[in-house]
């Protein structure tokens, strides 16, 4: 049903800086029992049907052009809220690693762990990954992730539902 009705290039809304959530009251989610934050070393792993797999720290996908987004977030528990969210688009770093077409989805997996030490995951099929709103995100409402959130590395997209929104 996704497929007959998702269009690659149909951008979410993209919504005034008045629209904002307050600070504070964008709601945070996490799998773990406590806020974890990123561990030492941390660097995002790509894998799979690339060209170049490796391990990127977070100064190196800076280094991409950066993308904005202020769109409504929804949350299947039934609130919503929005938020400037700024970071690399995943189109532009699968081209930089040299993606494979054939590749059909992408699974993304958390560092973080719930309560009995499995890792939060989720898969997503490859035209909502390359979505052009679909970030990498490093930065909320002009700031640094905060752990809350998913530092150092979220998953964001006005594509998708937000528990689908891996911290990776």
């Amino acid at each position: 049903m996704q497929s007959a009705l998702f269009r690659p290039e149909q951008l979410a809304r993209e919504l005034p800086k008045e629209a904002e959530t307050e600070p504070g009251e964008f709601p945070r989610y996490f799998v773990a029992a406590t806020v974890s934050s990123a561990p030492p070393g941390w660097m995002l792993r790509v894998g799979g049907l690339v060209a170049r797999p490796g391990r990127y720290p977070l100064a190196a996908l800076e280094r991409l052009p950066r993308t904005d987004v202020r769109v409504r977030h929804y949350c299947v528990e039934g609130w919503s809220a929005v938020a400037s969210w700024h970071g690399v688009r995943l189109r532009d770093l699968a081209e930089a690693v040299g993606a494979d077409a054939r590749a059909e989805y992408v699974e993304f997996r958390s560092f973080d762990v719930d309560r009995e030490g499995r890792a939060y995951y989720s898969s997503w099929d490859r035209a909502s990954a390359l979505h052009p709103q679909t970030l990498l995100a490093y930065g909320m409402n002009g700031e640094r992730l905060a752990p809350g959130h998913g530092a150092p590395l979220r998953l964001y997209s006005g594509v998708k539902l937000g528990y689908t929104m891996v911290s990776t």
